[in-house]
């Protein structure tokens, strides 16, 4: 199958773009490279760089001639949404409007499209939380989020064409940006490999749901091969993991014994967020692999090994370091 993954050179696109190959697809990786990065694509994978809002995407999927598209490259920070409402609008909600007209123009069979869990859940009650759950998004991110679910529903019944949202909880790996991305397993693993304090938010018994990407990678791809599911699928855990019981998982493993330091509490930050992914387990045969400590251990490694990297770097004035070659091209 040729599948399409908009922000493949992402954290955790590239990670689907891995997966997909090693399933035996052809696979080409579209990204405006503002947060993805040439060295994360695949040099097996094809890399278009674009952006979802220009005129240039009807050529980029004629170039690509995809047979299903995975739609991952969005606006993902909360609070660039809340400072810029109408940039996060652009990207989640135009973005994807201008992906899927593109995509009819292009008689494309198959669309996953990746959503978030929590921050279209909001807070609630009812953990962990399935799909029929009511939806209280308290960001303008869950908002535009939410909004490209209803659009791609309302697409898939004027196209008859099959598609499947996928709601992710937290995710975590190595590839992720501490600085980008905003992931707290990244950001704190970061930190203690450079042994600088780390700081809690609040109490630090706000609880989320942590999955780990290659699980989210395989859950991509049985969405591929599973082409009658369809509406929307939670891929989480179900198990539900304090910030302060996380920080104290990744000082163990990076044998670190100083305490966090507990800063103010986040204005508005959602207190529990936990998925019920029964209906993937039901739908797609998946269910998380990876235990919270392994996938881990696993992402302790990968950063370690990049602070090595970086070090001998400066040291040898960077000789013999080079970006894998990856195939690109400009539609």
């Amino acid at each position: 199958m040729r599948v399409l993954v908009t922000g493949g050179a992402g954290f955790i696109g590239s990670h689907v773009v891995d997966r997909l190959l090693a399933d035996r697809h052809a696979v080409v990786a579209l990204d405006n490279l503002s947060t993805g990065r040439r060295e994360r694509v695949n040099p097996a994978a094809r890399l278009l760089v674009c952006d979802l809002r220009s005129a240039r995407l009807d050529d980029a999927l004629a170039t690509a001639r995809p047979d299903a598209v995975v739609h991952l490259a969005a606006q993902a920070s909360v609070p660039r949404s809340v400072a810029d409402p109408r940039f996060d609008a652009s990207v989640n909600v135009f973005g994807t409007l201008g992906l899927l007209d593109a995509a009819r123009r292009a008689a494309v069979g198959r669309v996953v499209y990746v959503s978030t869990g929590g921050a279209v859940y909001g807070d609630t009650d009812v953990l962990p939380t399935p799909e029929d759950h009511p939806t209280q998004p308290a960001s303008p991110y869950g908002v535009s989020k939410l909004a490209g679910e209803r659009y791609l529903e309302c697409w898939a019944g004027l196209t008859g064409t099959p598609t499947l949202t996928l709601r992710l909880a937290n995710i975590y790996g190595p590839r992720q940006d501490p600085s980008g991305e905003a992931g707290v397993v990244a950001i704190f693993t970061s930190r203690l490999l450079a042994g600088v304090e780390c700081v809690v938010n609040g109490d630090g018994e706000q609880t989320r749901d942590y999955v780990y990407v290659g699980d989210v990678a395989d859950a991509v791809a049985r969405a591929l091969a599973h082409p009658d599911a369809t509406g929307v699928v939670n891929i989480g855990t179900g198990v539900a993991t304090s910030v302060n019981d996380l920080y104290a998982r990744l000082a163990r493993l990076a044998r670190v014994t100083r305490p966090a330091r507990h800063g103010p509490a986040r204005p508005g930050e959602q207190r529990k967020s936990v998925l019920d992914a029964a209906r993937a387990k039901a739908l797609l045969d998946w269910a998380a692999a990876t235990p919270l400590d392994a996938g881990l251990a696993t992402t302790l490694e990968y950063f370690s090994e990049r602070s090595h990297t970086t070090l001998q770097q400066a040291t040898h004035g960077g000789r013999g370091l080079t970006d894998p070659a990856t195939k690109e091209t400009r539609p």
